[in-house]
């Protein structure tokens, strides 16, 4: 009777869902008393000896307060449940969850609590309270009440005070630093031989338990986990080495099979035993057998300061010789597992992933590297900031830790940090250093915000050093694509080089020359390789869309005055071969938008269109094909052979429409693809008949 009078109070209880509050009876099915209609009153003396309790069997130390907070009170009557979950943390200070089942008389609703990958139920009783505590990143399940009603007050554990336990006398601070300073002097074999690589600059000790982001903090660490950092911690500083908490993405890779692919002895069955290609491969991990580990990865998501004030968002993989652990991931209960059948090359592997936390380390020297792994943005400018200050030694010392990794720091992080870099790199003073903290970037991430600071630049460390800078940033002797550029380099020059080449014109007149002369090489490359195409079709469509980027050049020489330039591009043009129509006409129309185009007989366009009109009236001047003249020009294609030879002859014939040529396959492959290759206008079909196949030119 009681029960259903709360009942009548109650209301559908919610759950997080990711950044959501949401009801789902799927999920949580349980009515949920508003907390300001609650009062619920403990003898002090009682919730004092509960706390006292739950603070010694959760392994927390006498020297830390455990308080109570109501969360709420539960009412599941039959058929209802809470599916397995964790509890988020309502306060920075939530350690725990402790649950509190009044006395009442029901069947089911266990309450089911895992940690790892044990399991416990419990049970509330018809007289006497039930007291359940354990930690919030604990999974826990109320099955489903088979009758009668079960209800429950919910609180949350707090923590107050400080976690961190004082080291034993029994030396085991100063062996562990001892080990630290081993592994951070000592250098790292290579896989497959060679010279040793650099010692580690971190070392990841992977903690036991799980922390969300808002409850990752020295002094509210769990059971084992507190006494382990709190030897570490000392012993990192013994060691000269900082100590910061952070969370970890941990993914492990298995070879592993469905166990009714097992026999006896530990024998795998065949991929060809009774093998159903069409056959489910799923299920839960209890139906694999696990093997031997394949590969393990650890990625940092989220970091703290060293005093554990600040967390920052992260993501830094660490290599395995950086990373160790007491509970190895098996131990641990995985968050997702993902298996893998038979796939040919690869397959029957299962991944599994896991949330960890993790104690980082590194000696203090290595501290800015660390950081600036993970924050390329912070490093640049804390360099700025160092030299700015007057310490220019120091910026440069600690740029100097960075040129291990900058290259692959910045890989995905170039487009926004060119400014901050390009600060940086003047702030050091220093030509070689300057280099290393830019030579990361690609010419694509030039733009008119970065122009005047790299002139700036340009003008402190001379054109030697800037020659360099540039040609890297365009790939040096790699193709566009190889470098990074790809669709976006003719972009970038149609949309910028002129003006950049202005702009920086008035600041470095060799810089901008350096700029015109890479952006012309480039493109007189590309106009080279679309001319070179055995396609009609993609020759012109290439060579269209260079005639806007060529352009620019021409621009970018008129604006610096570089007429060597501009008679060198219209050089290259008149050499080419009739097709670089295309381009000039493309180019022509592009000229038409620019501001330029009232001086194009200085900026060379005038050179383009007579070269284009004396092209389009030899063109227009060739007579008329008689009628009856079925020859076809085979272009050259660098192929001299006998087929192509014997293919060039029937298709010159005037008169020969037809042509029937016994082939075997691969033959008949090359002429195919001369022919599509041309996009000439003759049918291929192979006719089937005796041996070899005939194939049939029309």
């Amino acid at each position: 009777a009681k029960a259903r009078k709360l009942l009548g109070l109650g209301q559908p209880a919610r759950f997080g869902r990711g950044e959501e509050t949401v009801t789902d009876p799927d999920v949580r099915d349980t009515w949920e008393i508003p907390k300001h209609l609650v009062r619920a009153e403990w003898n002090d003396a009682t919730l004092k000896d509960i706390l006292a309790t739950v603070k010694e069997e959760l392994g927390l130390p006498n020297a830390a307060e455990l308080t109570a907070d109501l969360h709420s009170l539960l009412v599941y009557e039959t058929n209802q449940h809470f599916l397995a979950h964790q509890d988020s943390e309502k306060d920075d200070s939530m350690v725990g969850t402790l649950v509190v089942t009044l006395p009442s008389s029901y069947a089911g609703g266990e309450l089911m609590v895992g940690h790892n990958e044990e399991w416990k139920a419990y049970r509330g009783s018809k007289t006497a309270l039930s007291l359940v505590a354990f930690y919030a990143d604990c999974h826990h399940e109320v099955l489903k009440v088979k009758s009668g009603y079960r209800i429950t007050l919910t609180y949350n554990l707090l923590l107050h005070g400080d976690t961190s336990r004082p080291p034993g006398e029994d030396g085991t601070v100063a062996e562990l630093a001892d080990l630290l300073r081993e592994h951070f002097s000592t250098p790292v074999p290579r896989y497959y031989g060679g010279p040793a690589a650099n010692p580690p600059n971190r070392l990841v000790y992977l903690l036991d338990h799980e922390y969300t982001p808002r409850g990752l903090n020295w002094r509210r660490l769990k059971g084992a986990d507190a006494s382990r950092a709190a030897l570490l911690r000392i012993a990192a500083d013994q060691a000269g080495c900082e100590a910061v908490l952070a969370l970890a993405d941990v993914k492990t890779t298995h070879s592993a099979f469905p166990a009714d692919e097992i026999y006896g002895y530990g024998r795998r069955r065949d991929w060809y035993d009774d093998y159903d290609d069409d056959e489910e491969q799923s299920g839960s991990e209890g139906e694999y057998e696990i093997q031997e580990l394949v590969d393990s990865e650890v990625t940092l998501t989220h970091w703290t300061e060293p005093d554990g004030t600040r967390l920052k968002q992260t993501s830094l993989f660490v290599k395995g010789n950086e990373v160790c652990a007491s509970t190895p991931e098996g131990d641990l209960e995985p968050y997702s597992s993902e298996y893998e059948g038979y796939m040919g090359n690869w397959g029957n592997t299962l991944d599994r992933w896991y949330h960890r936390a993790a104690i980082v380390m590194w000696p203090r020297d290595q501290a800015f590297a660390n950081r600036a792994e993970t924050s390329p943005a912070w490093a640049l400018d804390e360099l700025a900031a160092v030299a700015s200050a007057g310490d220019v030694p120091g910026a440069q010392a600690a740029a100097a830790t960075l040129a291990p990794f900058w290259d692959r720091a910045l890989r995905a992080r170039t487009a926004e940090l060119l400014g901050k870099a390009l600060r940086a790199a003047e702030a050091v003073a220093d030509a070689g250093t300057a280099a290393m903290l830019l030579r990361p970037f690609r010419i694509e991430n030039l733009t008119g915000a970065d122009v005047d600071s790299f002139g700036k630049i340009a003008g402190k460390y001379g054109q030697p050093w800037t020659a360099d800078l540039l040609r890297t940033w365009f790939g040096g002797d790699q193709p566009a694509w190889a470098s990074g550029g790809g669709t976006e380099r003719p972009r970038w020059v149609a949309d910028w080089l002129p003006g950049l080449c202005a702009k920086l014109h008035v600041r470095s007149g060799a810089a901008a020359q350096f700029l015109l002369d890479l952006a012309w090489e480039w493109a007189s490359k590309d106009i080279g390789t679309g001319l070179a195409s055995p396609s009609p079709s993609h020759r012109d469509t290439t060579l269209g869309d260079l005639g806007k980027p060529l352009a620019s050049v021409l621009s970018a020489a008129a604006a610096t005055g570089a007429t060597s330039t501009r008679d060198a591009v219209c050089g290259f043009i008149r050499k080419q071969q009739d097709a670089v129509t295309a381009l000039e006409m493309s180019a022509l129309r592009a000229a038409a938008e620019m501001s330029c185009y009232s001086a194009q007989a200085d900026v060379g366009f005038a050179d383009l269109a007579v070269d284009c009109v004396a092209r389009l009236r030899a063109r227009l001047a060739r007579p008329q094909r008689t009628p009856g003249d079925w020859s076809i020009e085979l272009p050259a294609g660098g192929c001299t052979c006998d087929l192509c030879d014997t293919l060039r002859v029937f298709l010159e014939d005037k008169s020969r429409r037809t042509f029937e040529w016994p082939l075997a396959q691969q033959r008949r492959q090359h002429v195919h693809s001369r022919i599509d290759a041309a996009e000439l206008s003759v049918t291929h079909v192979t006719r089937r008949q005796g041996r070899p196949y005939t194939l049939v030119l029309n």
